[in-house]
């Protein structure tokens, strides 16, 4: 299908939209006046020809007057009525012929032009009005003050409006554009190939003449009726395109909004901001904005040449703007100027500065090293999953959610009956289904199983991660311990009523759980932190300070991760300083008793093997704790009534979080200090796991035996990711109350901002420690 302009560039009103549009406004115009004129030519032949076809039967009569005249001779009066009747048949073929030219040429495209082209022009003209009014609106928006409060309210609404209006509006359109380049060579080709069979038979006598031109004709006349058939089928698949965009939700200009820096065209990323003049009225002008080829540039039109403002981003830094009566603006710094930029909303200006500070990052690690240089561009921008194992780094490099799990062991056929190509997921249980077993997953209820889609449902990054930790040999090592030993078969696809029995045996009443398989030896962090000193142990997370916390001499096995906490380059996980163990960070004297007392025991319960597993991110030994009947809620009263999703934070791992959420964590139980998840993930820095808890639903108004919550303590630590974060969620619940959106998501930029950091938090962790340096240093 062939669009001459495309509905999706449509949406983002980029200069090649308008460009596009510009090109066909020419083009149908041009074709208008090209059709007048040929209707109107058309008229003048037809009415010429009528007045030739009154001469020529006057001028017969004549010869017939003649044929009388000459009756005395037979052979000129036979001649000549001959040549009468001759002519009178000529006449006759005359008539035919402007009456089809008529009906061909006159009529067909006349109608064309006054129904076809009338429908462009009042497309164009509501088009027209609606883009400038939302340009009124952008610069009404942009113009006003951040301290008038209502007429912000007021501004945003309007200009809310206005760029829906405009999108239903841009959409008809384009459609109406794409529907009249495809019809235009239908009608055109269609009433000039009728004109010419009426001067074929017009010209019966020149026949021969005609004879070359017959067969094209013919051809043409079958391609005709492919053109018409092609036409409707092009017509209802614009049609259905245009419907299922409009169905889209985009209420802002922030929903396409991305970047990427391995862009196949080399543009980072690009889109509309005001800039200020560098004149002494400090004026803003509209303009579009792009990094490419490691420079910041931009463009009033399409055709114009891009003006660069930034020659080498390495020698540039970016920065936040708030002393200025305008919102939304940032400045871009180099050594010999600088440049006032003003998005047109807060997710856009964090956009652009996340964008800018990764374009730098990116041109110092490609200038700066060859070697990385190669290894970059053999690996995906977003980074390779951090599962912990470099063979499993590689395989997770795939283009989508079911090539990325499958390449986990077992998960290429489906977990309980071994149908091949699994494309469905029990994401709590972390294992691959084909559609039958799913179905069955899904009548257990979603406290046993809660089934997704690899291919059509949408994938948090966390949740991806979790499914290539666990899969179907890891799972079925446990679930199905005692399976050959009870001599019982795996039921084979096709059988339903013998999967749902075997599914249920399996999962609900876990028949095939080996009970004597856990294991009952001390894990060896524990024995580490018994062998801490009495001083380390008497340490308290809440007498520290943000310049107290705990450092490690830098070492060449060590490294920083998401969340500022020490990461062991041979696992590639997240672990405390090895200076102080986590646990004792959170005991006072007196309160905890000496962890000795339960290591020597020879058997574990459940729920403190799932405590222990969660410390350690051993997700395997989570699956089994569960599946032994472990409490996901469980209490340690030994240890301050820590539960497991506590023991998961301060072993700093946010795929440990995301299993616990998943099989029922309490995200807002808490410890006898009074402090949650959330408390904890804040008090330690770990960005990732405290955007993981305030999506699902963690009360950060929660406050500890000190009086303190999650924000007070983040303000403390001077940690600006998290304090970003709390105060947006915080920001966003507040408007859905004063709104009434009771139980929906919330504000679109806020669940955008979420979702950049979820994607950090998971895949490029490294970014979250770089842009709180940046936000401390400005």
């Amino acid at each position: 299908m062939k669009m001459t302009v495309d509905f999706e560039e449509c949406l983002k009103d980029s200069p090649r939209f308008r460009a596009a549009l510009e090109e066909v406004e020419g083009d149908v115009a041009e074709l208008e006046l090209k059709l007048d004129k040929l209707v109107k030519l058309c008229i003048v032949m037809i009415d010429t020809g009528k007045a030739f076809c009154v001469a020529n039967k006057q001028f017969m009569n004549g010869i017939r007057d003649l044929a009388q005249y000459s009756s005395n001779d037979a052979v000129v009066e036979t001649s000549l009525t001959k040549f009468s009747d001759s002519l009178q048949e000529m006449i006759n073929f005359h008539t035919i012929l402007f009456d089809q030219t008529q009906r061909s040429i006159k009529a067909q495209l006349q109608n064309f032009v006054k129904e076809d082209l009338r429908k462009f022009k009042d497309a164009k003209k509501q088009f027209e009005k609606v883009s400038e009014e939302k340009e009124n609106a952008l610069v009404k928006n942009a113009q006003v003050q951040r301290n008038k409060q209502h007429e912000v309210e007021e501004a945003t609404n309007i200009l809310t409006a206005t760029r829906k209006c405009f999108r239903h509006i841009a959409l008809d359109y384009v459609l109406q554009i794409n529907v009249l380049q495809s019809k235009r060579r239908s009608e055109i080709l269609k009433s000039m190939l009728s004109f010419m069979y009426a001067h074929l038979a017009f010209f019966h006598q020149g026949y021969d003449l005609f004879s070359e031109l017959g067969p094209y004709m013919k051809d043409l006349g079958a391609q005709l009726d492919r053109l018409v058939v092609d036409a409707a089928k092009e017509k209802r698949e614009m049609e259905q395109k245009h419907s299922t965009i409009q169905q889209k939700d985009f209420s802002s200009d922030d929903s396409k909004l991305e970047y990427n820096v391995d862009a196949a065209n080399g543009i980072v990323m690009e889109g509309y901001l005001f800039k200020r003049a560098s004149n002494a009225f400090k004026t803003w002008n509209r303009r579009w904005f792009s990094i490419q080829n490691n420079q910041l540039v931009y463009q009033k039109k399409f055709k114009d040449n891009p003006t660069v403002v930034v020659e080498d981003l390495r020698l540039c830094t970016v920065k936040h703007c708030e002393d200025i009566e305008r919102r939304f603006c940032f400045e871009v710094v180099s050594p010999t100027k600088s440049c006032m930029l003003q998005a047109d909303s807060e997710k856009l200006r964090q956009a652009w500065i996340k964008a800018v500070q990764t374009s730098i990052a990116t041109a110092y690690r490609e200038k700066g090293d060859e070697s990385e240089k190669l290894d970059k561009k053999s690996s995906p921008s977003t980074g390779s999953l951090d599962s912990g194992n470099e063979s499993k780094d590689k395989l997770l490099k795939g283009e989508s959610a079911l090539q990325r799990v499958q390449c986990i062991p077992g998960n290429a056929s489906c977990c309980d009956c071994g149908l091949a190509d699994p494309r469905w997921a029990s994401i709590n249980l972390g294992i691959t289904l084909c559609i039958e077993c799913s179905g069955i997953h899904r009548s257990l209820g979603v406290h046993f199983s809660k089934v997704r889609s690899l291919t059509l449902d949408t994938w948090e990054p966390e949740l991806l991660k979790l499914m290539c930790e666990l899969g179907n040999d890891v799972i079925n090592r446990v679930y199905e311990a005692k399976v050959e030993k009870m001599g019982i078969k795996k039921p084979q696809p096709g059988q339903r009523q013998e999967k749902e029995a075997y599914i249920k045996a399996k999962y609900v009443e876990r028949k095939f759980v080996d009970k004597y398989s856990m294991s009952s030896s001390p894990p060896e962090q524990e024995k580490k932190t018994v062998s801490k000193s009495s001083e380390e142990k008497r340490l308290s997370i809440s007498k520290l300070g943000p310049s107290d916390q705990v450092r490690v001499p830098p070492q060449s096995s060590v490294k920083s991760n998401d969340s500022g906490i020490q990461q062991s380059s041979d696992d590639g996980r997240e672990s405390l300083p090895s200076t102080v163990s986590a646990n004792s960070l959170y005991e006072t004297e007196g309160e905890r008793q000496d962890s000795s007392v339960f290591l020597d025991s020879k058997h574990f319960n459940p729920g403190l093997q799932l405590y222990r597993a969660s410390y350690e991110k051993n997700l395997p030994k989570m699956a089994e704790a569960l599946a032994h009947g472990a409490d996901v809620n469980w209490a340690n009263s030994e240890e301050n009534k820590a539960t497991p999703l506590i023991q998961a934070v301060l072993g700093g791992s946010l795929v440990t979080c995301e299993f616990l959420l998943q099989n029922g964590a309490n995200v807002n139980q808490r410890d006898v200090q009074g402090r949650g998840p959330l408390h904890h993930a804040t008090v330690l820095g770990h960005t990732g796991q405290v955007c993981l808890f305030l999506k699902r639903g963690a009360n950060q108004h929660a406050t500890d035996e000190e009086g303190k919550d999650p924000l007070t303590i983040a303000v403390e630590a001077a940690n600006a990711d998290i304090v970003t974060l709390l105060r947006l969620a915080r920001m966003n619940e507040e408007m859905r109350e004063s709104e009434g959106l009771y139980g929906q998501p919330g504000d679109e930029t806020y669940q955008d901002i979420f979702r950049d950091f979820s994607q950090m938090a998971s895949n490029n962790p490294e970014k979250l420690n770089r842009f709180q340096q940046d936000s401390q240093k400005f």
